[in-house]
């Protein structure tokens, strides 16, 4: 299997799930996940953000607030399946948040409703299917009130390459880097491990984020850093040592997420992300690469 670094869109557009992850897996650490917003106005008005992250060096997009029940991406034209009207025009693969709301759950703070369509069930895994995702990922927006234990539930419905995990609290005090949790994501069929960056919640270590990295690898899974409490609107060197240090720690695949401007980090710290864990050669290879080859 070729490494996703190395990829034309042509190659990581044929990919099924598991080949994606054995391509990111060979990239050694050296994969930009970008996360945008589909349901605001674009940065640049007639050019969809993901245009946008992928013009700035991102492997892969990551759309938030998709509402698979009244599929929209803001910026492209109207369409029957916007989905696949956008892997067209970036050539990358694309996945869509999917969130397991916890009824149950004390929240930490007001919740915030969410429509049935962007919430994580057998319903709008189907409808994702038909619209064409490459992965999705199970996780929660601020407020939404997803806990460890509902990802963990939806896990064992889906079916494409699945990424589960938190950011942030997601309003649910709770631990958010836990071993017992990574563990039954995994047994319920989790193929990419999703954790906060190193330096973007309090209190979690480097070590702490190693050692979950270590048992990922040890038990078929990839993990995934998460760029989710607004940083990715910090400055290029908070950016750089973010980068780093979690390559540091082990992660496969580093995501920034979409609190910029707009719905989508700003750009240049997509690019510093990028060159800071494969250098500017890479990096200028993915922006320069036509979707055509």
């Amino acid at each position: 299997m070729k490494r996703l670094l190395s990829c034309t869109s042509s190659e990581m557009l044929k990919m099924d799930g598991q080949e994606l992850k054995q391509a990111i897996l060979a990239s050694e650490g050296r994969t930009v996940m970008t996360e945008t917003v589909v349901a605001i106005e674009p940065l640049l008005g007639d050019l969809t953000n993901a245009e946008l992250a992928v013009s700035f060096g991102s492997d892969m997009v990551l759309l938030n607030c998709f509402d698979c029940n009244h599929p929209e991406i803001k910026g492209l034209p109207a369409c029957d399946n916007p989905v696949d009207k956008l892997k067209e025009i970036v050539g990358r693969p694309i996945g869509c948040n999917l969130e397991p709301v916890d009824l149950d759950a004390d929240l930490m703070e007001e919740r915030r409703v969410i429509s049935t369509g962007r919430q994580a069930t057998k319903e709008t895994y189907i409808k994702a299917q038909e619209l064409g995702f490459n992965f999705i990922c199970l996780t929660g927006n601020p407020g939404v009130g997803v806990s460890n234990h509902s990802i963990c539930e939806a896990i064992k419905e889906a079916k494409k390459l699945i990424i589960a995990g938190k950011m942030h609290a997601a309003g649910i005090d709770e631990p958010i880097v836990d071993m017992e949790s990574i563990k039954e994501f995994i047994e319920a069929g989790a193929d990419v491990i999703l954790m906060p960056a190193v330096n973007t919640v309090p209190g979690l270590s480097e070590q702490e984020v190693t050692e979950a990295c270590r048992y990922i690898k040890a038990h078929g899974a990839l993990s995934l850093s998460a760029i989710g409490t607004s940083q990715e609107g910090a400055d290029e060197g908070t950016i750089r040592e973010i980068a780093l240090l979690n390559k540091r720690c082990g992660i496969d695949i580093q995501h920034i997420g979409d609190a910029g401007f707009c719905g989508i980090a700003l750009p240049e710290n997509i690019m510093a992300l990028s060159i800071a864990i494969r250098g500017k050669r890479h990096t200028y290879h993915k922006i320069a690469s036509s979707i055509n080859r």
